[in-house]
Protein backbone atom coordinates (compact mmCIF):
# COMPACT_ATOMS: atom_id res chain seq x y z
CA UNK A 1 0.00 0.00 0.00
CA UNK A 2 1.46 3.33 -0.98
CA UNK A 3 -0.38 5.39 1.63
CA UNK A 4 -1.28 5.04 5.28
CA UNK A 5 -4.98 5.01 6.08
CA UNK A 6 -6.73 4.81 9.42
CA UNK A 7 -9.89 5.72 11.28
CA UNK A 8 -9.30 5.32 14.99
CA UNK A 9 -12.15 6.29 17.30
CA UNK A 10 -10.81 7.03 20.78
CA UNK A 11 -12.67 7.80 24.01
CA UNK A 12 -10.48 9.66 26.50
CA UNK A 13 -11.41 10.65 30.03
CA UNK A 14 -9.51 12.51 32.74
CA UNK A 15 -10.19 14.05 36.13
CA UNK A 16 -9.24 17.25 37.93
CA UNK A 17 -6.78 17.14 40.82
CA UNK A 18 -8.49 16.79 44.16
CA UNK A 19 -7.21 20.20 45.28
CA UNK A 20 -8.38 21.89 42.08
CA UNK A 21 -11.46 24.04 41.83
CA UNK A 22 -14.26 22.19 40.00
CA UNK A 23 -15.26 23.16 36.48
CA UNK A 24 -18.17 25.57 36.74
CA UNK A 25 -21.18 25.35 34.45
CA UNK A 26 -20.56 28.93 33.37
CA UNK A 27 -17.35 27.92 31.62
CA UNK A 28 -18.14 24.37 30.39
CA UNK A 29 -19.28 25.16 26.85
CA UNK A 30 -16.31 27.42 26.18
CA UNK A 31 -13.91 24.87 27.70
CA UNK A 32 -15.25 22.01 25.59
CA UNK A 33 -15.15 24.15 22.44
CA UNK A 34 -11.56 25.10 23.24
CA UNK A 35 -10.66 21.43 23.77
CA UNK A 36 -12.22 20.63 20.38
CA UNK A 37 -9.96 23.23 18.78
CA UNK A 38 -6.93 21.59 20.42
CA UNK A 39 -8.00 18.20 19.03
CA UNK A 40 -8.29 19.77 15.55
CA UNK A 41 -4.91 21.51 15.93
CA UNK A 42 -3.44 18.04 16.47
CA UNK A 43 -4.77 16.72 13.15
CA UNK A 44 -7.60 14.81 14.85
CA UNK A 45 -11.36 15.17 14.57
CA UNK A 46 -13.44 15.94 17.68
CA UNK A 47 -16.81 14.20 17.78
CA UNK A 48 -18.14 15.13 21.22
CA UNK A 49 -16.66 16.57 24.40
CA UNK A 50 -18.63 16.77 27.64
CA UNK A 51 -18.29 16.21 31.33
CA UNK A 52 -19.24 17.33 34.79
CA UNK A 53 -17.55 19.47 37.41
CA UNK A 54 -14.72 17.02 38.12
CA UNK A 55 -13.96 15.24 34.84
CA UNK A 56 -14.20 15.34 31.06
CA UNK A 57 -14.86 12.83 28.27
CA UNK A 58 -13.51 13.31 24.74
CA UNK A 59 -14.55 11.20 21.76
CA UNK A 60 -12.52 11.84 18.65
CA UNK A 61 -11.07 10.32 15.52
CA UNK A 62 -7.38 10.27 16.25
CA UNK A 63 -4.82 11.19 13.62
CA UNK A 64 -2.55 8.41 12.43
CA UNK A 65 0.33 10.86 12.92
CA UNK A 66 -0.24 11.65 16.61
CA UNK A 67 0.17 9.38 19.62
CA UNK A 68 -2.57 9.19 22.23
CA UNK A 69 -0.16 10.40 24.93
CA UNK A 70 0.76 13.45 22.83
CA UNK A 71 -2.87 14.30 22.06
CA UNK A 72 -3.96 14.05 25.71
CA UNK A 73 -0.90 16.03 26.86
CA UNK A 74 -1.87 18.84 24.47
CA UNK A 75 -5.56 18.80 25.45
CA UNK A 76 -4.83 18.84 29.18
CA UNK A 77 -1.91 21.27 29.09
CA UNK A 78 -3.45 23.87 26.82
CA UNK A 79 -6.92 23.68 28.41
CA UNK A 80 -5.40 24.05 31.88
CA UNK A 81 -3.54 27.20 30.83
CA UNK A 82 -6.68 28.51 29.10
CA UNK A 83 -9.01 27.99 32.07
CA UNK A 84 -6.56 29.65 34.49
CA UNK A 85 -6.80 32.94 32.62
CA UNK A 86 -10.60 32.87 32.18
CA UNK A 87 -11.33 33.79 35.79
CA UNK A 88 -9.29 34.49 38.90
CA UNK A 89 -11.06 31.67 40.75
CA UNK A 90 -9.46 29.11 38.36
CA UNK A 91 -5.86 30.22 38.94
CA UNK A 92 -5.09 26.96 40.83
CA UNK A 93 -6.93 24.70 38.35
CA UNK A 94 -5.12 21.43 37.53
CA UNK A 95 -5.87 18.13 35.84
CA UNK A 96 -4.65 14.88 37.41
CA UNK A 97 -1.56 13.43 35.82
CA UNK A 98 -3.12 10.41 34.14
CA UNK A 99 -5.99 9.61 31.82
CA UNK A 100 -8.03 6.70 30.49
CA UNK A 101 -7.92 6.04 26.76
CA UNK A 102 -10.22 3.50 25.15
CA UNK A 103 -10.67 2.38 21.56
CA UNK A 104 -14.22 2.57 20.26
CA UNK A 105 -15.56 0.29 17.57
CA UNK A 106 -17.42 2.09 14.77
CA UNK A 107 -20.46 -0.02 15.69
CA UNK A 108 -20.74 1.66 19.11
CA UNK A 109 -19.80 5.25 18.23
CA UNK A 110 -23.43 6.40 18.48
CA UNK A 111 -23.83 4.69 21.87
CA UNK A 112 -20.62 6.31 23.08
CA UNK A 113 -21.79 9.73 21.86
CA UNK A 114 -25.06 9.35 23.80
CA UNK A 115 -23.15 8.23 26.88
CA UNK A 116 -20.88 11.30 26.75
CA UNK A 117 -23.75 13.65 25.93
CA UNK A 118 -25.67 12.44 29.03
CA UNK A 119 -22.88 12.83 31.58
CA UNK A 120 -24.82 15.09 33.94
CA UNK A 121 -27.70 12.62 34.20
CA UNK A 122 -25.31 9.66 34.43
CA UNK A 123 -23.41 11.19 37.33
CA UNK A 124 -26.41 11.97 39.47
CA UNK A 125 -25.96 8.55 41.04
CA UNK A 126 -22.49 7.37 39.99
CA UNK A 127 -19.08 8.72 40.93
CA UNK A 128 -16.28 9.05 38.39
CA UNK A 129 -14.16 6.48 40.23
CA UNK A 130 -16.89 3.85 39.76
CA UNK A 131 -17.25 4.81 36.11
CA UNK A 132 -13.51 4.56 35.43
CA UNK A 133 -13.19 1.18 37.14
CA UNK A 134 -16.08 -0.12 35.02
CA UNK A 135 -14.23 0.99 31.87
CA UNK A 136 -10.98 -0.58 33.06
CA UNK A 137 -12.75 -3.88 33.69
CA UNK A 138 -14.69 -3.74 30.41
CA UNK A 139 -11.44 -3.18 28.47
CA UNK A 140 -9.57 -5.73 30.63
CA UNK A 141 -6.94 -3.17 31.64
CA UNK A 142 -4.78 -4.16 34.59
CA UNK A 143 -4.38 -1.34 37.10
CA UNK A 144 -3.14 -0.69 40.58
CA UNK A 145 -5.86 1.11 42.58
CA UNK A 146 -3.16 2.93 44.57
CA UNK A 147 -2.30 4.93 41.46
CA UNK A 148 -5.73 5.79 40.06
CA UNK A 149 -5.98 9.06 42.01
CA UNK A 150 -3.63 11.90 42.80
CA UNK A 151 -4.11 12.04 46.56
CA UNK A 152 -1.00 14.08 47.13
CA UNK A 153 -2.10 17.64 46.45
Amino acid sequence: MSQSLSKLFVHVTFHIKRSSIPIGREIEDELYAYMASIVKDNSSIPIIINGVMDHVHVLCIMSKNVSLAHLVEKIKGQSSRWIKIRDEKYKRFMWQGGYGGFSVSPSVVETTKRYIRNQKEHHRDKYYKEELIEFLKLYEIDYDPRYLWDDED
